[in-house]
């Protein structure tokens, strides 16, 4: 099917990638990529004109930590709906996490992952295989095989790889197919049972708390195989001031390290589990304000490389349980933007441009993936966002299935208005 192209015109022309930054230009897109971003130009012929004037059009955002929940519980989240949120939310493609059931830890797991996201016709679905059969850390998993049907990267989230002996042969294994080994970095005998995080609000709460050190001590591991095997390792994420100073050392001794950080470890403390609101449990927890400012400087300075949704849907049922007995996670992709701009940006900790640095070029270019710019002969995905617009977030009108966020009701700063996958509009605010 051909598609028509399209010129935005007047909005505020950002891209990172390339220094571009230009008041009121416009971005034409044909045959499904970039032919032109900057200056103003003339009326294409046959060509949709939008006007985005007062709005930013930049590279569409990319996120490299996602759980989509399909196959297995489609009940929550299916590839569809999960790519239609992250359209929502201004990303044009999205990295699919594999506890799924069953695991996506083969070929033709993989590859049916890829095939569900190809035809949701929204946001790019990018599968990240398993780095351990099942997810169980006692052998590895097919890596060639897996990037050969499409993965991107290979990942136990959910579950921290306890063996170092298994972390540093996948660091290895990876490297030789040039992927990055994305970890969550928990100690399981020391997060054993907590509900979240370690310290005085737990105490008052009455919930076993989950200390710090169980993220650390995963960290400089991780970082340290990084250093023996030459290895990429991509640290999910963080969220302790500890976790930043390591990251920080390992990046100042030249280890290929990289790291996401949230928007809600970027935005809430421990304060928000409130009297247990289970909308505010998450794995890594909420931690302290200390922490969140050291997570912003992180972001701010580069230590931290990107930000990533880590979007987790869960059914109604599962959040109203007691807290400790509650799953982690919330939901992310349609609130990103909006809770990114309003923490960081809105108070002058981000520029716009470092914004959309963190979350469209720097993690396509972490990940290898098409992307992250606006360049001519680029792909056509592009995000147009309003950063000065108010909204107050209502979960019944997510495209997710999910419903649980902590945001509920409020008022942030910074809309999407329209997402474009290959040069077409796959999402538009208001229809």
């Amino acid at each position: 099917m051909t598609v028509r192209p399209i010129l935005l015109r007047g909005g505020r022309v950002l891209d990172p990638s390339r220094g571009l930054d230009v008041a009121a230009g416009d971005v034409y897109l044909e045959g499904g990529v970039v032919r032109h971003a900057g200056a103003r130009i003339g009326d294409p012929a046959d060509a949709e004109v939008i006007d985005v004037s007062g709005k930013v059009v930049s590279p569409g955002f990319v996120d490299v930590h996602c759980h989509l929940r399909e196959p297995g519980r489609e009940d929550v989240e299916t590839i569809a709906t999960g790519a239609r949120a992250a359209a929502a939310g201004g990303f044009t493609a999205v990295c699919a996490m594999p506890n799924t059931d069953p695991v996506t830890d083969n070929q033709a797991a993989v590859g049916f992952v890829k095939r569900q996201g190809v035809e949701a016709k929204a946001a790019r679905v990018y599968p990240i295989g398993a780095i351990t059969l099942g997810q169980k850390g006692e052998r590895l998993a097919e890596f060639g095989e897996m990037i050969q049907a499409g993965a991107v990267a290979v990942s136990d989230d959910g579950k921290p790889v306890v063996s170092s002996q298994m972390m540093r042969t996948a660091l290895e294994y990876a490297r030789t197919f040039g992927i990055p080994v994305a970890d969550h970095c928990e100690d399981p005998t020391l997060a054993h049972g907590g509900a979240m995080n370690e310290g005085v609000v737990s105490t008052r709460l009455g919930l076993k708390g989950i200390p710090s050190e169980a993220e650390e001590i995963m960290a400089i591991r991780d970082i340290l195989l990084a250093r023996r095997t030459g290895g990429h390792v991509h640290l999910c994420h963080m969220s302790t001031r500890g976790s930043v100073e390591l990251i920080r050392w390992g990046k100042d001794r030249g280890i290929r390290v990289t790291a996401e950080v949230c928007p809600h470890h970027l935005s809430l403390t421990e304060e928000a589990v409130g009297d247990y609101d289970t909308n505010a449990k998450m794995n890594p927890p909420l931690r302290t304000a200390d922490d969140v400012a050291a997570l912003q400087e992180a972001v701010r300075d580069g230590t931290i490389d990107c930000v990533a949704t880590d979007h987790a849907p869960h059914h109604y049922d599962e959040k109203e349980r007691e807290f400790a007995d509650a799953p982690n996670g919330i939901v992310g992709l349609e609130t990103a933007l909006a809770v990114v701009h309003t923490w960081l940006v809105a108070p002058g900790i981000l520029s716009l441009a470092q914004l959309i640095d963190k979350m469209s070029c720097t993690p396509a270019r972490l990940f290898g993936l098409a992307g992250g710019s606006l360049a001519p002969g680029a792909i056509g995905d592009v995000t147009v966002f309003d950063p000065a617009e108010r909204w107050t977030v209502d979960v019944a009108a997510f495209r997710t299935k999910g419903r649980n966020s902590p945001y509920q009701g409020q008022v942030l700063t910074g809309r999407v208005h329209l997402t474009l996958v290959d040069g077409r509009v796959v999402h538009r605010l208001g229809a």
